[in-house]
């Protein structure tokens, strides 16, 4: 067991793991964060998406001790009901939650590219998703979701 510390949702934790613990075990049993789904278990399908210091990745292939000195962001930490991520409100919007188990992962992978690119083409929202599976829509009112965030994010709705 190695004992590793880590920023949370923005907030400092610390917790003992096995060398071979993967990071999605972690938050979901460790610490109850359940948004953060397990899915495929081979980084195939996108359900366990997290944020690393940002950066989107597949925390069924990511070991926890790797998490040790860096910031985690799950599904639970980007907005509330009362007040949602400007992404979340977006997906709710334009429609683009169905069943919702591939919504975390989808939103988070949204966040990371808004972060990195706040005015992504149409093609560049589908290569940022292509890594998301989603069984329930086309992707079609998913990627108009990402478009309609990028635009508020950016303040470009308010000046149509």
């Amino acid at each position: 067991m190695v004992t590793i510390r880590f920023t949370l949702n923005g907030k400092a934790v610390s917790c003992e793991v096995s060398a071979t613990e993967v990071l999605v075990d972690t938050l979901r049993v460790r610490f109850g964060l359940t948004g953060t789904k397990k899915a495929c278990g081979t980084g195939d399908c996108g359900a366990c998406t997290v944020l690393l210091d940002g950066t989107a990745i597949r925390s069924c292939i990511f070991l926890a001790a790797m998490a040790d000195g860096h910031s985690i962001t799950t599904i639970e930490g980007v907005g509330s009901i009362e007040s949602p991520h400007p992404v979340q409100q977006a997906f709710v919007d334009a429609g683009a939650v169905q069943c919702g188990y591939c919504t975390p992962g989808m939103v988070l992978t949204s966040i990371a590219l808004l972060e990195k690119n706040p005015r992504p083409t149409e093609a560049e929202i589908r290569v940022a998703l292509s890594g998301n599976l989603c069984r329930c829509t086309g992707y079609q009112k998913i990627v108009e979701a990402v478009q309609l965030a990028a635009e508020r994010m950016s303040g470009a709705e308010s000046q149509n």
